[in-house]
């Protein structure tokens, strides 16, 4: 009998935009060139490059979610297909299973799922944090037990960074506590003073210059914003590749989120990638992207898509309604995906409540690529001064979520006037 394997050959993705495989960081030099440039600026709105040692990122950009090193029901070949040139892990879940040991002898993460774009990695921080009955926090980092089986575990700054080293994220992040929704001023912090000691720690483990891993901060503070403004002066003054905003989306209303959004964006530094974790919706995204953020990701393009919430230029559709049930046009008219190249909305429909495992690929596939095409639409709407239009066109979109937050956009706009008359 032959045996499974023999005769197998992995077939190698070819990378989106031109982006190359490389190799594990232990055979690569550190990197030499600038991690970002800023190409242009639409008064707050920001078209750029990140660097990365699996090629140059435009921005802004969303990052599809691929917790476990897949993004659900989408593969490598997709994710090329529609031009993610980055996608985004998780240090906790990797290391629980199947290992990040076990990752680093299959060439890293780029080889075990064959993903020839740029990967970063969540530090793991956020999902332990969320185990609050199951974790216990000191000095020297956070004790928690596996959700898979109940075992013991240390996540340390040091130990964080080695994970992700290991799993050869082109981005890492740093080990951080993202406090509750409703944390009072004193936990808060408190918890603010233990994650800048732990971003320190980390980039003593891991020193600029290293290697081709780039290592990000991550600015906390809760919905208090003297702390907001203390841990950006504490962590960017120190030589981190880029700086991220946690700790936010995480129960909030949605003006609290643009408001602190609006207020947070625009005291970190000019020369370095600006990520929002955990954002959002297509309209939070735009508004992040307003604010003078670069990069983002979120689980909701694929789980909306999985539940029959889809997204299209003419606003969001539940496919699952009997209303399309006859109806042969496209998804999305203006949307040139797989998915509405090759299918009506009765299909579409037809699969979903059939529950055929088609329907998440294809659903996902297309939510993705709305999600990748406001970023570039925004992209362009900047480089050609034109992103206050293209703001105004996705609140049309979605109206309602709008409203939520129209108060503080009126008061950014006429701050964000106020700057351009300066900088002219």
């Amino acid at each position: 009998m032959i045996p499974a394997t023999a005769g197998f050959h992995r077939q190698k993705i070819p990378a989106p935009d031109g982006l190359s495989f490389r190799a594990h960081p232990a055979s690569l030099p550190a990197m030499t060139q600038s991690v970002y440039t800023l190409e242009h600026s639409d008064n707050a709105a920001r078209a750029g490059q990140v660097r990365t040692a699996h090629g140059v990122i435009p921005t802004p950009i969303f990052m599809p979610v691929g917790t476990v090193g897949s993004v659900k029901a989408i593969a490598p070949d997709d994710l090329a297909a529609i031009g993610a040139p980055i996608i985004l892990g998780n240090t906790y879940h990797l290391y629980l299973r199947p290992g990040d040991e076990l990752v680093a002898r299959h060439g890293g993460l780029h080889g075990f799922a064959s993903w020839p774009g740029a990967i970063l990695t969540d530090s793991g921080g956020f999902q332990v944090f969320s185990l609050s009955s199951l974790r216990k926090i000191r000095e020297e980092g956070v004790e928690f037990r596996s959700h898979l089986d109940g075992s013991k575990h240390l996540f340390t700054p040091e130990s964080v960074v080695g994970i992700q080293r290991n799993l050869n994220s082109d981005i890492m992040m740093v080990l951080d506590e993202c406090v509750p929704y409703g944390a009072d001023y004193a936990y808060t912090e408190k918890s603010l003073a233990l994650t800048t000691r732990w971003a320190l720690r980390a980039r003593a483990a891991y020193p600029q210059g290293s290697g081709q891993n780039l290592l990000f901060a991550i600015t906390q503070g809760g919905f208090f914003k003297d702390l907001r403004k203390r841990s950006i002066e504490e962590l960017c003054c120190h030589d981190f590749d880029g700086f991220a905003i946690g700790g936010l989306s995480v129960g909030e209303s949605k003006h609290m989120l643009y408001d602190f959004m609006y207020e947070v964006a625009p005291q970190l530094p000019k020369d370095k990638p600006r990520y929002l974790m955990g954002v959002g919706t297509p309209l939070d995204i735009a508004h992040g992207i307003n604010a003078g953020i670069d990069m983002f990701d979120c689980v909701l393009p694929t789980r909306n898509a999985r539940n029959g919430t889809l997204y299209t230029s003419l606003g969001k559709v539940n496919i699952k309604r009997k209303e399309y049930a006859e109806d042969d046009s496209p998804l999305d008219p203006a949307c040139n995906c797989y998915t509405c190249r090759t299918f009506s909305r009765a299909y579409l429909r037809h699969l979903y409540v059939s529950k055929e495992l088609l329907a998440f690929r294809l659903n996902s596939l297309h939510n993705l690529t709305y999600f990748l095409n406001v970023v570039r639409q925004a992209r362009q709407a900047i480089l050609e001064d034109r992103y206050a239009s293209f703001l105004a066109h996705m609140e049309s979109l979605y109206p309602d979520e709008a409203a939520q937050g129209r108060r503080f956009i009126q008061e950014f706009k006429k701050e964000s006037r106020r700057f351009g008359a300066q900088r002219r």
